[in-house]
């Protein structure tokens, strides 16, 4: 027979509803305040009180992508009527775009800073999760002389900020002409997040019977064989947890692509707040910068939904 529930266990679920209900809006209330000031005209984003009813317009995505500066003279009424509707929008604003000797619009460097950020996060996020994930395997699955004292090492790597090293390592990238390059960041984003893949990767590689793997051999399969047949399938959710999670670090760094890169290799995060208008801060560019660096994240977080959110069985086999 069902249970039936009593009315004191009903008041709590429906308290607990309430409270996931107001951390959920907490959570999302910066989201929401970033996504409406990309949207918002530039004298609407610092009112106070803030303004929450207004008219939408892309203005701060087109100052965000075209390179612009200040409009000295006033333009015509022609040249304002022939002008295209997304460079009007800039002259609304006291700007003008920059153009080049054949006349073509330049572009800002907030694709190129994007594109280095989509490289550096991708590559060290797949180094990290494979390396770590070899790594994790053949602490589970072996006895390694001193394993505790290495598994504690990797782990001492992430003891102490990455902004205490930050200095040091600028030091050595410069000796070894690694500062501003893609490379630089991605063997710096590998390191930081390897130990974090290690130490997580096992504890979901332990779960997985270690029969799974004695009845492959038994069939001839070998070792390396077993490990990716057997082994990494029972380990995809690890694998995506731990992908999602050195993805957003890496994504997300700021210290080190502020010291360690300048022009070539700069990522996003530190170019976002170097964007200013007619002498001041622009914080509807900055908003709409940041609005679309958030999609790559949320992009990836939701392909891997059904490996994050499946329960996968770990455990002994029946006998």
């Amino acid at each position: 027979m069902a249970q039936v529930k009593t009315s004191t266990e009903v008041a709590l679920n429906r308290l607990a509803i309430v409270a996931v209900l107001v951390i959920t809006l907490i959570f999302l209330a910066p989201i929401y305040w970033i996504a409406s000031t990309a949207f918002k005209p530039r004298n609407l984003a610092t009112t106070i009180p803030p303004t929450v009813l207004f008219q939408p317009e892309v203005s701060s995505f087109v100052k965000l992508f075209a390179k612009r500066s200040q409009l000295r003279t006033q333009p015509t009424p022609e040249e304002y009527e022939a002008a295209p509707w997304w460079e009007r929008i800039v002259m609304n604003g006291g700007e003008k775009v920059v153009r080049d000797g054949k006349g073509q619009v330049q572009m800002s460097a907030y694709p190129d800073r994007f594109m280095n950020s989509l490289i550096v996060a991708v590559t060290s996020t797949v180094l990290a999760v494979g390396m770590g994930t070899f790594t994790a395997y053949g602490f589970s699955r072996f006895k390694i002389k001193g394993e505790a004292d290495l598994l504690f090492f990797i782990l001492s790597t992430r003891m102490l900020p990455p902004v205490v090293v930050a200095i040091p390592m600028f030091l050595m990238y410069r000796v070894v002409g690694l500062n501003d390059t893609h490379w630089g960041l991605i063997i710096l984003y590998t390191a930081f997040n390897l130990s974090f893949s290690v130490w997580l990767m096992k504890g979901f590689i332990d779960e997985i019977p270690k029969e799974y793997e004695e009845a492959a051999l038994v069939d001839g399969y070998t070792r390396m064989q077993a490990f990716f047949k057997v082994v990494l399938p029972e380990a995809a959710t690890g694998i995506a947890a731990t992908a999602v999670f050195c993805f957003i670090t890496a994504w997300n760094e700021y210290a080190f692509a502020l010291i360690m890169t300048n022009r070539r290799a700069q990522t996003a995060p530190p170019f976002i707040p170097s964007q200013v208008g007619s002498g001041l801060p622009d914080w509807t560019v900055i908003a709409a910068g940041t609005f679309l660096f958030l999609l790559p994240v949320a992009i990836f977080t939701f392909l891997l939904r059904n490996h994050l959110l499946r329960g996968m069985s770990f455990g002994a086999i029946r006998k």
